[in-house]
């Protein structure tokens, strides 16, 4: 009886430093969208990648940057390359490792040339932390990374429901990135530095989820250049001006936009900034990029 009751206590243990060690971190799966034969949404636009290669850069930035800045995170994703996956294999990975959250990463399209903008699906608006992480990723797009933001969406919405929303069994969001059949969005999302901006942007919700859901777990990188190089400082604005002016403007041409209007007395009430840098020296190098595109004013300027 002794040795029975030593054996299961060994057991326990074992299986108990198992699920206490995964306690004091959290496992994240990366999905890219589509793969091999799928490819999702097709390109019309010469030069411009399917979308089932948009998804798979978007998805190792993101990766990466979860790596590289939070401690305590372990990443694995369903696909690494341009390999076929079925749904029901993704599903069946991200519950057999039993990971604490799924995040799907696509493009969108649409008929229309003219519809544009980021979304993030769950399953069910009831699923209360996905609905959470979904609207954090929804405010980083459209207030850090300059995105039109389309809000957060379920199978309502739909009008039907997503497989890997409907069948993982922890906190999973699905995001769509922007429209690769909207001419200037796909200009973004075919460029790394579109790509790194919204992998940036699902990052930042992503920390700051995690860190209000696991207070007791520290995410904080040991390495010393983690903290400071997630941060991003640094903006370039390209124009002021009275009255408002519509982002997607002719004038503003390949650039992605974001307009602020000022709390001011001032006669100019809006400013039109261009991207994100972690940087002084990686906003003055895209700077030079943008006054060759004739704004010849355009400055860098501190968040």
């Amino acid at each position: 009886m002794r040795n029975i009751l030593f054996v299961l206590f060994s057991f326990l243990l074992i299986s108990g430093g198992n699920v206490f060690s995964q306690s004091n971190r959290v496992v994240v799966m990366i999905d890219a969208g589509h793969g091999g034969k799928d490819v999702g949404h097709e390109t019309s636009i010469s030069g411009h990648q399917d979308e089932k290669h948009l998804n798979l850069k978007i998805a190792k930035f993101l990766g990466n940057y979860i790596e590289k800045y939070l401690g305590n995170v372990k990443v694995i994703y369903t696909r690494t390359n341009d390999s076929s996956v079925s749904l029901d294999d993704r599903v069946t990975k991200a519950n057999s490792a039993k990971v604490d959250y799924f995040l799907s990463i696509h493009c969108n399209g649409n008929n229309s040339k003219n519809v544009r903008g980021t979304e993030s699906h769950v399953h069910s608006m009831s699923a209360t932390k996905s609905v959470s992480l979904a609207k954090m990723i929804e405010k980083q797009f459209s207030s850090r990374a300059g995105r039109h933001s389309r809000g957060v969406k379920d199978k309502n919405d739909l009008k039907h429901s997503l497989q890997v929303l409907k069948f993982t069994e922890m906190t999973s969001v699905l995001v769509e990135c922007g429209f690769v059949t909207n001419t200037r969005e796909a200009n973004y999302l075919n460029s790394t530095y579109g790509q790194e901006i919204i992998a940036s942007a699902i990052f930042r919700a992503f920390r700051g989820f995690i860190t209000k859901q696991h207070p007791k777990i520290s995410f904080k990188k040991s390495s010393s250049n983690a903290s400071s190089a997630s941060s991003i400082d640094y903006t370039i604005q390209i124009a002021s001006s009275k009255e408002w002016i519509d982002d997607e403007d002719a004038r503003f041409k390949s650039l992605s936009v974001k307009r602020i209007k000022l709390n001011t007395t001032s006669a100019y009430k809006y400013i039109y900034l261009v991207g994100n840098y972690g940087t002084k020296a990686e906003a003055n190098t895209a700077l030079s990029g943008i006054k060759r595109k004739g704004f010849k004013d355009a400055f860098v300027k501190k968040k």
